[in-house]
This record gives structure tokens, C-alpha cells and sequence, in this order.
């Protein structure tokens, strides 16, 4: 196999930064194809910890191309900001191109982002106001900036004052906020440009030339399908598209150079932001994992959300995504729990649902159908063979395997590269 999608299979921050990390040991090419920096990933290597929010994971491996790709938004200044603190730990940042055609987030997105979230008042979104949301707006408006635009002096100009045209007309009139610069962006943003120019390409020919050579390649997302803008709890999702299929528009290439899709899950359901969550705790069991999990947002520092395993929304990314197979992360984080469950179905007044609801508000109303399973004594954070692992341990994963009807590829049992069990090759 070539080309190898990763996904997240729930509502992001499922692990899919240390299983990226784990595999790219293995890959030629790592792409990031979606998304901005709303999102994150934490990689811990040799008990160094790297928090990455636009550059793929793979850049902590020397030998391994990374490409930010056209479906990606990029404010700028985090991104090069981003770069120096991979410079400053000694990270060779050479090996990144950026593409051309990726969109970029302005001061004024981030701006309207906020005003946006905080005039919907109790029905905000719960975004994380990094004006991702505004970007892909502009983007289908077809009104936006793109990383191309920021090398060229006249045409960045002639689009960033059309911009303000409408966007301070907005800010000034609807929010009574003061107008934006046009010299002050201008300037700002050409200098931007200056910085990120040797790593800006047409990024589309360079990854369907490196899977035509048989290079192996890895996509990477932001978020999870569970926040995919058509497939997701929607309206509290994202702008793009986390799924599967994002990953071809985003990058560049066709759907049939894709060889295979794995989902990465946690082995127990986190979300942060807004919107329904049938299997949320709200107890001491809830806190717990919480804080053995470390599940606050890489982004934004946020407590996640936690609850039980939810094998319907599992369900429904199989599907969505054509998974292969499945990475389940942070099994350890249950270790001593008397008990454990996993939604097996959603139960709606008399209805029983086995299959995810395709609206946020029939989801809101659903109660789980939970089965029971014993827990585990014995710490699993050294265990690397599945046949070492607890008998229990070695169950829960079997009857999550059956409950969502593919099998489980790797398992991590601890956050740093070593701690992570192989069942087949993946690539």
C-alpha cells in the first residue's frame, strides 16, 4: 500500500497525533489535508512533549516530507511561530511545503468568529475562536485569501481592500467594532508571505507524484467525523470535512489512489465544545478519566467532555469513512475501573435506535443502551502483545471489534511511542 488515511472516529482528540507520530516512522510523506489551527495534536517522544496545531507530526522524524495541502486554512503568524518552536528544539523544518491554494485565516475572521460565537449567546457553537469557521466561509464565498495571494504584492492588495470593504463595513455597523487597517494588514501579511515563500508549492503534484512512485504517504486530519460539517452533529461541527473523503479534495488527488482508511478511537468518548453527547458523565467516574486522560484541549486548554464508549457512533464512522480497521488509544486510562460500559444502541421514548440519528435534536432526546463489562486490576502500560493484556482487557477490545465490525489494528496503552501494541502492519 501507497497512500494511508487516518481519521478521527469520534469527536476528535482521539490520540490521532501519537498514532500519526507512531506510523510516520514508516512513512515517506505525512499531509495534513483539513482543518486549522482549532485543532491539535500532542506527540510525547523520548519524554519530550511537542503540541502541533498546522505542521503534520511526521516532522519529528528527519527523514519525513510533510505537506500542509489546499484543504487546510493557515493563519500565518501561528504558523511561523509554529516553525520556530520546532527550530528552537532542534526539528529540521526544511522538509515542509505548504500549498499554494491553501486559504488563509485573517485577523478579521478570528475577530468575527468571536462576535459571531458571543451574539448566539445560550446557542453558541462552542468553536474555538481561532476564526476557522469565517476562513472556509470567505473560502465558499469565494472571497478569500490564499497563500499564493501573499506573494504577490498587487494582488494581495487588490484582495485584501476588497475584503475590508465588506468585513469592516460588518465590524463597524452590525458589532460597532472598530475597522481593520488596509496599510497595517497589507504590510503585516506581505511580510508573511516573504517568510513562508520557500516552503509554498503546488502541493497536489508533489503528493501524486510521490504515490505514483510508491511512496507510502499518510493523511492526517483535524477533529473527528463526529464534527465533519455533513456527517457530524451538526450545526456544532466544523467547517470541512475530517472524514475519509476530505482527505482527496484536500489534498489534491483522486479517491481511487486512497489504499486504505483506519479510524483512531479512544477506548472510552470525549468532545469538547458544544452540542449532544448520550454517553456523557457527569460523576466521579467522568472526572477520573478526565484527569488520567490529561483531556484538556491541546488548542485551546479546555476540559473535555468524557463518557462511556459509544459503539453507535463507532457504527456510524465505519461507515462514513469505509474503515479498515481501527486504532484504540488510552486503554491504560481505564485501568482499575470495577466496571465498564459501551453504548451498544440509543433508546428514544419507546424506539430503539441502532444507528446514529441523522439530526442533532432527535440525539439530544436518546438515552444509551448500555452493556456491562468487568474492568481490570492489573496496570497495562508496560503490557506490548495483546496476549499479555488482562483477560477483561483482551474482551472489551474483542467485543468492541464485534459491536462495530472491524477489527482493531493497534493499540496504545500510554502516551509515548513505545507504549502501543501492532496487531497487523498497516502499512
Amino acid at each position: 500500500m501507497s497512500a494511508v488515511v487516518i481519521v478521527g472516529a469520534q469527536w476528535g482528540d482521539e490520540g490521532k497525533g501519537k498514532v500519526i507520530d507512531f506510523l510516520a516512522q514508516q512513512a515517506d510523506m505525512v499531509v495534513r489535508h483539513q482543518g486549522g489551527n482549532n485543532a491539535g495534536h500532542t506527540v510525547v517522544v523520548h519524554d519530550q512533549e511537542f503540541k502541533l496545531h498546522l505542521v503534520p507530526s511526521g516532522i519529528l522524524y528527519p527523514n519525513t516530507r510533510c505537506v500542509i495541502a489546499n484543504g487546510v486554512v493557515i493563519d500565518p503568524g501561528v504558523l511561523l511561530d509554529e516553525l520556530a518552536y520546532l527550530q528552537e528544539r532542534g526539528v529540521d523544518v526544511s522538509r515542509l511545503t505548504i500549498s499554494s491554494k491553501a486559504h488563509v485565516v485573517m485577523p478579521y475572521h478570528t475577530q468575527l468568529d468571536a462576535l459571531n460565537e458571543n451574539h448566539r449567546g445560550d446557542r453558541k457553537l462552542g468553536t474555538t475562536l481561532r476564526g476557522i469557521g469565517p476562513a472556509y466561509m470567505d473560502k465558499a464565498a469565494r472571497v478569500g485569501i490564499r497563500v499564493a495571494d501573499l506573494l504577490y504584492p498587487a494582488e494581495l492588495r487588490d484582495r485584501l481592500s476588497r475584503a475590508l470593504e465588506e468585513k469592516n463595513r460588518v465590524l463597524t455597523r452590525a458589532y460597532g467594532a472598530k475597522p481593520f487597517s488596509l496599510e497595517e494588514l497589507y504590510d503585516r501579511f506581505l511580510a508573511y508571505g516573504q517568510a513562508l515563500k520557500p516552503y509554498v508549492a503546488d502541493t497536489s503534484i508533489i503528493i501524486n507524484e510521490a504515490i505514483n512512485r510508491g511512496d507510502r504517504v499518510l493523511f492526517e486530519g483535524a477533529q473527528g467525523t463526529m464534527l465533519d460539517i455533513d456527517h457530524g452533529t451538526y450545526p456544532y461541527v466544523t467547517s470541512s470535512h475530517p472524514s475519509a473523503g476530505g482527505a482527496a479534495i484536500g489534498a489534491g488527488i483522486g479517491p481511487t489512489k486512497i489504499d486504505r482508511v483506519y479510524g483512531v478511537a479512544k477506548a472510552y468518548t470525549t468532545r469538547v465544545g458544544d452540542g449532544p453527547f448520550p454517553t456523557e458523565l457527569h460523576d466521579n467516574i467522568g472526572d477520573l478519566i478526565r484527569e488520567r486522560g490529561h483531556e484538556y484541549g491541546t488548542t485551546t486548554g479546555r476540559p473535555r467532555r468524557v463518557g462511556w464508549l459509544d459503539a453507535v457512533v463507532l457504527r456510524h464512522s465505519v461507515r462514513i469513512n469505509g474503515l479498515s480497521g481501527l486504532a484504540l488509544t488510552r486503554l491504560d486510562v481505564l485501568d482499575g475501573l470495577p466496571e465498564l460500559k459501551i453504548a451498544t444502541a440509543y433508546r428514544d421514548q419507546e424506539m430503539t435506535l441502532p444507528e446514529f440519528p441523522d439530526t442533532a435534536f432527535v440525539l439530544r432526546s436518546v438515552s444509551p443502551v448500555y452493556e456491562v463489562m468487568p474492568g481490570w486490576d492489573t496496570p497495562i502500560g508496560q503490557t506490548r502483545s495483546l496476549r499479555d493484556l488482562p483477560v477483561n482487557a483482551q474482551r472489551y477490545i474483542e467485543r468492541i471489534e464485534e459491536l462495530v465490525g472491524v477489527p482493531i489494528v493497534l493499540i496504545s496503552v500510554g502516551r509515548e511511542r513505545a507504549s502501543t501494541i501492532v496487531r497487523d502492519e498497516l502499512f
